[in-house]
Parts: C-alpha cells; structure tokens; sequence
C-alpha cells in the first residue's frame, strides 16, 4: 500500500510511514495468522513502543492513512475465530490516533465481514479492500485520490456483535417482529424480537457501499400492480446522480412473498443493475418480474410460485430500498 501511494502520488505527497502495530500482541497468535512460510515482519518492540512512534509521526501529517485488519490466513480453510473484531492491538492503534484529531482513513484488509461498530465511529472514512492482490496498492491509491469513483456493494452482511450471527438480509420474518419505526431508530419494545443491548439491524447490509458522490431513487412504478398468469410485468425508478462526480451505482431489485405455503423470507435478490451516471444525470433503470421470479420449493419440493401479495423493493441496498405492492393471480 505505501509504494502504491508513493508511486503513484508520491511526486505530490509527502508520505511518513509507521508500523503502528503488529497484527497480534501475542507472537504465538501472529504465527498462527500467517502459516505456509509467510510473514508479517514481526516488530520485535513492546506495542507501546511501536504505538508511541506511530503517534509521533502522525501528529506531523494532515490525513492519516490506517491499514489495519486481517492477514491473508486469518480467515478460510481451518481459521475460525472466536471474536472477529478487529485484533486489539490495532484497535487501540486507532484509539490512540484518534486523539491527534487528524482525518482518519481506514483501510481494512479482511477474508469476511468483522464486527467494526467502534472503528465506523472512530474513522472519518472506511475503505474495505478485502485481500486484493498483488497490485493492491495501486488500486487502493486509485480510489483514495479519486483516480476512480469506488462503486462496489457488499455481498456479505457486516453485524454490529458476534452476538447477532447468524445474520443476513434474507431471514424468515418472526413471530413478534419489530415494527418499522423500533428498526429505523433503534429502539426498544418489550416482548418483541429484539436485543436488550443492541439494534436488530446490522452494521452494514448486504448490498451496501458508497460513493464520491450520492444517488436519488424515484418511487416505483409498475407496468401492472395487478397481473394474472404466466405474463410478465415491468417494475422502473428514476436514478439521479445527485453528486458533484460523475459515478456507477448498483440498483437491486428485491422481492418478498408476503404469504406462502411456507414461511418465505421478508425479502428475496431477484436482480441488479449497474448503472454509471454523470453528475446530475437521471435515467429510468427498469426490470422485469416474472412468475419465475417468484417460485420457491414447496413442502413437495416442486419448484412453483403461488399467488397473493408481493412487496416490489427497489434501491440501493437491501435495507434502504422503495416499496410498492402488487398482487398476481393464476
């Protein structure tokens, strides 16, 4: 990451450099965090020392860059993790550098999502690069000078605490759900399905990423709210490029089966669409549903749809969508 920035902003920007951490305090965790041969150039000084430096240096730039995460064999094949948060060493790297009061940019290195409630506090803006590659650097500088308008959406969940796993968008509904307005503001409702200590919704859902620039959707409409049979209908929003730059977004089509056979999850990925905008473009984005989007196994586990109610939700991840109701007859 740092020759990537240097060689290719470097001429530019000064860059200082410090460890800051190693990736565990403890030498027996780092070695199992980097097997096969590979290393992580252990620093051999207490975490103090090595925090102390970083802080000094730190302190004479104007924007901090911070690479902390996983290493390449902290996730996969025979790699579970008990905790999977950022290794505390690192975390208090950040706290540290935190009270300099310097712009801090995160760049998060990870195999899978991790629990980063403090950090998305703690950082000013957060860049998951996941394990990139030999030309890593390049492509992170790319995207930190605005070489390129990032554009990518998560295909994981990220939750808020290990204790929300299991989590993901597409969940059967429960008995004593949470209504809209306890899931947007976070609160508490006794006797329902949700934590003493913690928000139902995660951190970061599935389909979630942003931009240099921010993106309007239009209410939905649809070609026919109330179609019958093997047809097909057109469901369409209005995508506006409300930012300065010119950018892409992934529109997502979600669908949710309000009453099946079986229990059907409160929402369905039936489509995307990736769309590039110039600043203060609009285009109509449009997909079509059909019956095929609406099959499911039975408990015959015959593969078909059923007719009633569906919820059409269209946006720009899997939590903050628009909806719009249509009912299909056979």
């Amino acid at each position: 990451l740092l020759r990537g920035l240097k060689e290719t902003v470097g001429k530019d920007v000064n860059f200082i450099f410090a460890k800051g951490s190693n990736i565990y305090e403890s030498a027996t965790m780092e070695e199992r965090a980097t097997m096969f041969g590979k290393t992580a150039d252990r620093d051999s000084r207490s975490a103090d020392q090595i925090r102390k430096e970083a802080v000094e240096v730190a302190s004479k730039a104007d924007v901090i860059v911070l690479a902390i995460g996983e290493s390449a064999e902290m996730s996969g094949e025979s790699s579970s993790r008990t905790d999977i948060g950022i290794p505390e060493t690192q975390k208090e790297l950040l706290r540290e550098l935190k009270k300099i009061g310097k712009p801090i940019v995160l760049v998060l290195f990870t195999g899978r999502p991790l629990v980063l409630t403090e950090e998305s506090e703690l950082a000013d803006a957060m860049l998951n690069v996941w394990f990139p590659g030999s030309m890593a650097g390049y492509a992170v500088s790319d995207v930190l000078y605005g070489k390129v308008n990032p554009s990518a959406k998560l295909p994981m969940t990220f939750p808020r605490s290990v204790g929300q796993i299991p989590i993901y968008y597409n969940a059967k509904n429960t008995g004593r759900p949470l209504s809209a307005d306890h899931t947007e503001k976070c609160t508490f409702d006794k006797f329902r399905s949700n934590y003493l200590d913690e928000c139902n919704t995660p951190l970061y859902p599935f389909g979630y990423g942003l931009s240099y620039t921010n993106f309007g959707y239009s209410e939905i409409s649809v070609s026919n709210a109330k179609p019958s049979g093997n047809t097909s209908i057109e469901a369409s929003v209005t995508l506006t490029n409300n930012g300065k730059y010119d950018g892409a977004e992934v529109v997502q089509l979600y669908i949710r089966d309000l009453v099946g056979s079986i229990t059907r999850p409160v929402k369905e990925l039936k489509g995307f669409q990736k769309v590039y905008l110039k600043a203060g473009e609009s285009k109509k984005v449009t997909f079509k549903i059909s019956p095929e989007d609406l099959k499911f196994y039975n408990s015959q586990l015959k593969f078909d749809w059923e007719a009633g109610d569906f919820d059409v939700m269209i946006g720009t991840n899997s939590h903050d969508v628009k909806t719009t109701r249509i009912t299909w007859t056979k």
